[in-house]
C-alpha cells in the first residue's frame, strides 16, 4: 500500500507540473502532426506499389506516427530530471522514508497520462484525413503506445540520473533515437527496403512493435505478429523498470 500511496503522490506532483506548463504538451504533438499533415498524402501515392504492407495508406502510416510519439515522447522526459537532480529535488526526495520505485514510476505514469493524450488528439486528425480503424483497435494501440512509452520513460530517466548533464545526455538519446527511427519503419515501411536493410530491421525489437500495431489497426489482433509486438512491449517495459530502477536506488549510495 506504501509503494501506492507513495506513487500516486508522485505522480500527482508529476501532473501538476505538466498542467501548468501546457505548451510543452502541445509542442510534443506537433511534430507527428505535421508528419501526418505533409508526408501522408505522399504515402498514399505510394500505397500501391509491390511489397507495401496489406491496408490503406493511413493504417500503415499512423501507426508508425504512434510508435515515434511514443519512442521520443519517453526519450526526452529525462532532461526534466536532469534539471530537478540540479536543483536539489532528487536529493530531497531521497531522504523520505518514500518508496524509491514509486520515485520514478509516478514520474512514468504520469509521462505515460501525457503521452495517451497527444497519441488520441494525433489519431482524431488521422480521421480527418481518412483513417478508418474500429474502436477496439485504437484502444489496444493506446495500450501498446503507453507500454512502449513507459519503457522508453524508465530508460530516459535512468541515462539521465546517469549522465546528470544535458550535454551528455542529448547526443546520447539522439544516438539512440537515430537507428531505432531509421530501421523500425516508422516512416516508410521496411517490406519496401533492399534486403540486407531488410534484415538489419529485423534485429531492431521496436520493427515489430510497429508491426503489431499495423495488424491491430488492420483488426488483427490475434495473429501472432501483433500479438509477438505486445509481449515484446511488456518485455520491454519490465527491462527498462528494472534499470530504472537500479539506477534510481543506486543515488542514495
Amino acid at each position: 500500500m506504501t509503494f501506492f500511496s507513495d506513487t500516486w503522490v508522485v505522480f500527482t506532483r508529476a501532473m501538476k507540473l505538466s498542467l501548468r506548463e501546457p505548451l510543452w504538451v502541445v509542442i510534443g504533438i506537433t511534430q507527428p502532426i505535421l508528419y501526418l499533415t505533409l508526408f501522408g498524402p505522399l504515402l498514399e501515392q505510394v500505397a500501391s506499389a509491390p511489397g507495401f504492407p496489406p491496408g490503406d495508406a493511413w493504417v500503415v502510416f499512423v501507426p508508425g506516427l504512434l510508435v515515434q510519439l511514443g519512442i521520443f515522447g519517453g526519450l526526452f522526459v529525462g532532461f526534466g530530471i536532469i534539471t530537478e537532480w540540479r536543483a536539489g529535488v532528487i536529493d530531497r526526495m531521497m531522504v523520505t522514508p518514500a518508496s524509491r520505485t514509486a520515485l520514478i514510476t509516478g514520474r512514468v505514469l504520469r509521462d505515460v497520462v501525457v503521452l495517451i493524450v497527444q497519441a488520441v488528439i494525433l489519431i482524431a486528425c488521422a480521421y480527418l484525413f481518412g483513417l478508418r480503424v474500429p474502436f477496439w483497435a485504437v484502444a489496444v494501440g493506446l495500450v501498446l503506445i503507453g507500454l512502449l512509452g513507459a519503457a522508453f520513460s524508465y530508460l530516459s530517466y535512468a541515462f539521465g540520473l546517469i549522465t546528470k548533464n544535458e550535454d551528455a545526455f542529448a547526443p546520447l538519446v539522439n544516438s539512440l533515437a537515430l537507428p531505432v527511427l531509421l530501421l523500425s519503419g516508422i516512416l516508410l515501411p521496411m517490406s519496401l527496403a533492399p534486403q540486407w536493410l531488410q534484415v538489419l530491421s529485423n534485429i531492431n525489437p521496436f520493427k515489430h512493435v510497429v508491426d503489431a500495431l499495423r495488424a491491430i489497426f488492420r483488426g488483427e489482433i490475434g495473429t501472432p505478429e501483433a500479438l509477438f509486438g505486445l509481449a515484446l512491449a511488456v518485455v520491454l517495459v519490465a527491462l527498462g523498470a528494472w534499470f530504472g530502477n537500479r539506477v534510481f536506488e543506486g543515488q542514495t549510495r
